[in-house]
């Protein structure tokens, strides 16, 4: 749908492994940044190489120009760094010495963050978390989830069965089911929900900062995904809801007074949704 993810929670839980097989199961290029402090906007875009052959300047791609990018640590990087790259997120092309140049399909960008280890990191701004569709946190698994674990690598100390995964999709397909996703009928009333919604953020008194337009416009998106994958032509309420708390989670920002309670905004996301009527 067009939108890019931004996975957040501790090390140690597979964010990168998650990206890296994600990955591997589409049948495109692939590129991994590992973002640190001594990273410069260059190194993410690409630069001007003088080729001695010609006697000029010519522009080599940098990694962002990928299909499928992962990007490691987000905000270890300095504020221009993150920067060039929410420019490219957010218009799909790059330009460089008066010359644009577009991203190719799919481009999809994945980042992860440490919530806890903020030593020498910089937090990205709200302006540059709302590029994101979505923000999945991730946490530890219980003891069921931790045993399997152990029970599928006691015999695999180096991951080898990850090299197992296939790609099972193409560009072209990716791009039918995009099209198949817009075409996903949602009734005028969701549409005056979903707007409900997000209106109510900016008026919630638990809530310093409300949502903005793109915020309705990617739960619209999210909702008509999820009632095609649940394999309708058509979105409900309930598929709102179902993606309603990862696409605001990190647009709103709680009131100082719910802050030091101890609330989450997913807390007040679900007050929200259970304040607003839902049409019949």
């Amino acid at each position: 749908i067009g939108g890019h993810v931004l996975l957040e929670g501790l090390p140690g839980i597979a964010k990168t492994l998650t990206a890296n097989l994600l990955a591997r199961s589409v049948d495109t290029r692939f590129s991994r940044i590992q973002f640190t402090p001594a990273l410069m906007p260059t190194d993410v875009t690409g630069s001007s190489v003088f080729d001695l052959k010609d006697n000029a300047f010519h522009f080599r791609r940098g990694p962002i120009f990928s299909n499928i990018i992962l990007i490691d640590e987000i905000n270890r990087a300095p504020a221009k760094t993150q920067a060039a790259l929410m420019d490219v997120i957010e218009d799909k092309q790059l330009t460089y010495d008066g010359q644009t140049y577009a991203m190719e399909f799919p481009f999809f960008v994945i980042a992860t963050q440490n919530p806890v280890e903020q030593e020498g990191t910089y937090s990205l701004p709200e302006a540059q978390l709302d590029r994101f569709i979505f923000r999945i946190r991730m946490n530890y698994p219980d003891l069921a989830g931790d045993q399997a674990i152990l029970h599928r690598f006691s015999n695999d100390f180096d991951t080898r069965r990850s090299h197992d995964v296939k790609p099972v999709v193409n560009p072209q397909e990716l791009a039918r089911m995009k099209s198949l996703i817009e075409q996903v009928y949602i009734r005028p009333e969701l549409l005056n929900y979903i707007a409900a919604v997000v209106h109510n953020t900016r008026n919630n008194g638990d809530l310093f900062m409300g949502a903005s337009p793109r915020a309705s416009l990617s739960i619209m998106k999210a909702s008509k995904a999820m009632a095609a994958i649940r394999g309708r032509e058509f979105v409900t309420p309930d598929d709102i809801r179902a993606v309603a708390v990862s696409v605001l989670n990190h647009r709103i920002i709680l009131s100082h007074e719910r802050e030091m309670e101890g609330h989450t905004v997913e807390e007040i996301i679900s007050d929200i949704l259970q304040k607003v009527e839902v049409p019949r």
